[in-house]
């Protein structure tokens, strides 16, 4: 896979990580506050049992009907408190598994980011050696371009400028290779005919056309 195509799909997943640890983060610190008010609501809950149970302990209370009163609620507020400790437990339960989860999660950003260094490092050393390929390239062209007549040359250029940067092809089968298409007998016969060092164009394309080995002529 080419590095600039893995380096983009290294940047959606780091994309994808930093998303996912934020929600991550957004539930723990969530749950994080549901603990805060289960322990606040625990803690008013406890300090009202406790009151109730010195009203018992001192006989603040002296009629019976208020007393039996006293103790249903007590026994009230022990099983709220014990489901309220439940619910906190089973929060935190959940929280120490998210938990685990978002450590987990945040140790991927750092590999991703590595991996991104080392392929962009491929990247810009595939890059520098395509610079140079197409500086020799370049080179090499001046200098076939130097050997050739000037009018020729112009007319090659013009060509160029005319066709996307393609000013000659070569003839391959019978088929242009810069329109791709199929000369036909008439052009073909012309095309065969002709001395060796005319310059020949394309009937279809009007491109500068090589004969090579493989024309077909």
């Amino acid at each position: 896979m080419p590095a600039t195509q893995r380096l983009t799909e290294l940047g959606e997943q780091r994309s994808q990580v930093s998303s996912r640890v934020a929600v991550q983060r957004t539930e723990v610190d969530d749950m994080s506050a549901e603990i805060r008010k289960a322990e606040s609501d625990v803690a008013q809950v406890r300090t009202r049992r406790e009151r109730d149970q010195k009203r018992l302990d001192t006989g603040a209370v002296t009629s019976a009907k208020d007393l039996e009163g006293l103790q249903r609620e007590i026994v009230s507020l022990d099983r709220r408190i014990s489901a309220l400790e439940d619910a906190e437990l089973e929060v935190m339960e959940r929280m120490e598994a998210a938990q685990a989860d978002q450590l987990q999660a945040e140790k991927e950003p750092a590999a991703l980011d590595a991996e991104m260094a080392g392929v962009a490092s491929t990247r810009d050393g595939e890059l520098g050696e395509i610079e140079a390929e197409a500086a020799d390239l370049r080179d090499e062209r001046d200098r076939a371009a130097a050997t050739l007549p000037p009018d020729l040359l112009a007319l090659y250029e013009r060509m160029r400028g005319q066709h996307d940067g393609v000013g000659a092809a070569a003839l391959r089968q019978h088929r242009c290779e810069g329109c791709r298409l199929e000369l036909n007998a008439a052009d073909l016969r012309e095309i065969a005919a002709a001395p060796e060092d005319e310059v020949l164009r394309c009937p279809e394309c009007d491109r500068l056309l090589v004969r090579t080995l493989e024309s077909g002529l």
